[in-house]
């Protein structure tokens, strides 16, 4: 609790004990959060992009300066641009030196590191650049002694998907020796809608099995998605509110104050549904609707988001359920910045939502009657994702007059960017002679409680792969469940290309058309 007198150091020693006590108990704890993955090759195909640099790169120092690596764990980056092994390192370190969390570089680790760090200049459908992967990786493999377990990243565009899994699933590069494995990590977006995806799962079940593909979703690295599936099954004081009887509703928000940056072109055939709603919006909805898992284990946890993405529906008791918005120029952060059709790569009459609040509905047991408002767009006055839980006000208010009036509901927020929290909100007496009431908050917040930060999405979610713990990765019926609710919206706009696209001025929190949208129901957006 935020007026707590216990110290901060005192709180992070308790939590740590308990930390330990829960590792020391549970044999999960034990197997993966502490368990070197075998020796194994990472092959990072698009290695000259962002991705790689920003993220990929960074995330497996890090873990191999905490220890969770492999000693001998080779890193074979694969691209069209010509470089050397000793100018793919040098790249690198100047990577890991801006983007990783773990600052400075501890020279030791990093010349371990660098060691297997190496480049391979190819062709994305050259079957010849291929196998002289295949060879270098043999090599490899047969200087360490060592069976050919191997992870391929798709750091790629999308449009290379089935390109580079078809080389790697029909020829002797993906199949190492018996006792070896074979994993691929495909990035988002997974298919464009339904129908796309279910094709793309199509090619890749020609080469690879389900439990051999992971399609990942950055947003359940982090450590607050994580923690709801702790948070909700560890404690028993929530799990039994957690229902119709006492949720009068949830908000998931998605805000960017970032506009499109570079990729106008992408996100011209994208908007914020693909973008953001199909993928990680609904990843968050599904895991604080989901029943609780017969065990967590990858499948038993994915069985049971699968069920809550097929009991959803669009809420279309008014208009289409949706409300679509395009940023237009306006002052973020005290500079003045454009509009969507003013960036670069857009069409000037494009009709393309940065902006889209939808009402959603799950049909079963647990939710019935419960609204699920999601709501995401770019060029927002800040960058925040959060999950609001908020309760039905008590059957009978006890207070009258003034003190009546002022209570508010209870509301539980789970903050997952740029601060990582939870915070319940409770109605407590103001001191003094008075009746007034006020809401107080009670808050855990990672960084204070733990004094050290979290570790980056891409740690945990490369360091899972290796380990092949698939519980955080998306599965095929999953992800086509996904876009089995998505594909119908995206298609009524599309028979109706003149539908409404309201405009709303960059900086601010939307178009007025969606506060509108969420107040017919009696009920108003959180003010972040």
């Amino acid at each position: 609790m935020n007026n707590t007198p216990v110290s901060r150091k005192t709180q992070a020693a308790q939590a740590r004990v308990l930390a330990d006590a829960r590792v020391s108990a549970s044999p999960r704890s034990r197997d993966q959060s502490l368990r070197v993955p075998e020796s194994c090759s990472v092959v990072i195909f698009g290695a000259s992009g962002d991705l790689a640099h920003r993220k990929l790169i960074p995330a497996l120092y890090s873990l191999a300066r905490g220890g969770l690596l492999p000693a001998n764990l080779t890193v074979i980056g694969f691209g069209r641009k010509p470089k050397t092994d000793e100018s793919f390192r040098d790249e690198m370190r100047r990577a890991v030196h801006e983007f990783s969390r773990s600052k400075p570089i501890d020279e030791p680790t990093w010349e371990r590191f660098a060691q297997g760090l190496h480049y391979r200049q190819g062709d994305y459908d050259n079957q010849a650049d291929y196998d002289a992967l295949h060879q270098q990786l043999s090599e490899i493999e047969q200087a360490q002694g060592r069976c050919g377990n191997r992870l391929f990243y798709l750091a790629t565009p999308p449009e290379a998907y089935e390109t580079i899994t078809g080389r790697i699933g029909a020829t002797s590069l993906g199949k190492p020796c018996d006792n070896g494995w074979t994993r691929v990590i495909v990035e988002k977006p997974f298919g464009y809608d339904l129908e796309s995806a279910r094709a793309l799962n199509a090619h890749l079940h020609r080469f690879f099995t389900e439990d051999q593909i992971y399609r990942i979703d950055h947003y359940l690295g982090k450590e607050t998605v994580q923690n709801i599936l702790v948070f909700r099954f560890a404690n028993t004081i929530f799990e039994p509110i957690w229902n119709y009887q006492y949720v009068d509703h949830v908000q998931i928000t998605v805000a960017e104050d970032l506009g499109v940056e570079n990729r106008g072109a992408y996100y011209e055939s994208a908007g914020v549904i693909r973008d953001i709603i199909q993928n990680h919006a609904l990843q968050l909805l599904a895991l604080i609707a989901m029943e609780p898992p017969a065990e967590f284990a990858a499948d038993a946890v994915r069985n049971e988001k699968v069920k809550v993405l097929k009991a959803l529906r669009v809420d279309s008791s008014r208009g289409d359920g949706t409300v679509r918005g395009q940023y237009g120029p306006g002052k973020v952060g005290g500079r003045m910045v454009p509009g969507y059709t003013q960036e670069e790569g857009v069409s000037p009459e494009s009709t393309t939502e940065t902006y889209l609040a939808m009402k959603l509905l799950c049909d079963n047991w647990r939710w019935s009657g419960v609204p699920f408002y999601v709501r995401s767009g770019k060029r927002l006055p800040r960058r925040v994702t959060e999950i609001a839980i908020q309760f039905k006000m008590p059957p009978l208010l006890l207070f009258s007059g003034a003190a009546a009036q002022q209570i508010e509901p209870n509301t539980l927020v789970l903050s997952i960017q740029p601060d990582e929290s939870i915070t319940l909100k409770f109605e407590s007496k103001v001191p003094g002679t008075g009746d007034r009431i006020q809401p107080v908050l009670m808050n855990f917040d990672y960084g204070e409680s733990f004094e050290m930060p979290a570790p980056d999405a891409y740690e945990r979610l490369l360091l899972d792969c290796m380990l092949g713990d698939s519980t955080l990765f998306t599965r095929s019926d999953e992800v086509e469940a996904a876009w089995a609710l998505i594909t119908p919206v995206i298609e009524r706009w599309r028979d109706n290309p003149h539908g409404f696209i309201e405009l709303y001025r960059a900086g601010t929190w939307g178009p007025k058309q969606a506060d509108d949208f969420i107040e017919a129901d009696g009920r108003r957006w959180r003010a972040l």
